[in-house]
């Protein structure tokens, strides 16, 4: 009964997930685009970026991978940051006449934010999945995998999940240089301003 109760919750963690980190993004991204909003879309190019992290983190898991369950857990610290940390941004999109693009816009950006903090704080006990092979194969670690394969099924069915893990190993690996490069050379130079200086 509580195994089904654990699965059922992780299941709307990813639909959830699916729903407010890809769907709306996507939605508010096209849409600004077509009102010619700058800051709004420089806002999400900056969210797809850092949201590239969760991607990654399924093709970790998709053989089971312990470290999927840090990466996924740091994605969900660092998108929330990222949505709120740019001075710029923050000013132009407040100083934006009321429009329904910005009303969802920030709708969007607190409900995601929240989200993906209750997320993350539900996910803590998880942690120990990464940790210990011994954890990793429990059935309390188990169900946060069967998400991560039902995708390699959907989209990447010929593929072994190693393989598509060697991939999000490759992707892990860049995104690790690029926020390293960002955290020691460009943050110094820019500040909490979104465009370069």
């Amino acid at each position: 009964m509580q195994e089904t109760w654990l699965r059922s919750l992780v299941w709307t963690d990813y639909r959830l997930a699916v729903l407010f980190t890809v769907l709306l993004p996507l939605i508010i991204i096209i849409w600004a685009a077509v009102q010619r909003s700058e800051a709004i879309v420089r806002l999400l190019i900056i969210y797809w970026r850092v949201a590239s992290l969760l991607l990654i983190t399924i093709y970790l898991l998709m053989p089971g991978w312990g470290i999927g369950y840090v990466t996924g857990f740091i994605a969900r610290l660092l998108i929330p940051a990222a949505l709120w940390f740019w001075e710029d941004l923050n000013e132009d999109i407040a100083e934006q006449p009321p429009s329904w693009l910005r009303l969802v816009t920030m709708t969007w950006r607190w409900a995601v934010t929240v989200y993906l903090l209750v997320s993350n704080l539900a996910s803590v006990p998880f942690l120990s999945c990464a940790f210990s092979g011994e954890n990793l194969r429990s059935s309390f670690c188990q169900v946060w995998l069967e998400p991560a394969a039902a995708y390699k099924d959907i989209f990447h069915g010929a593929y072994k999940p190693e393989f598509m893990a060697f991939w999000g190993g490759v992707g892990l690996f860049i995104y690790t240089i690029y926020l390293a490069y960002f955290v020691i050379v460009r943050l110094g130079k820019q500040g909490r301003s979104a465009i370069e200086q």
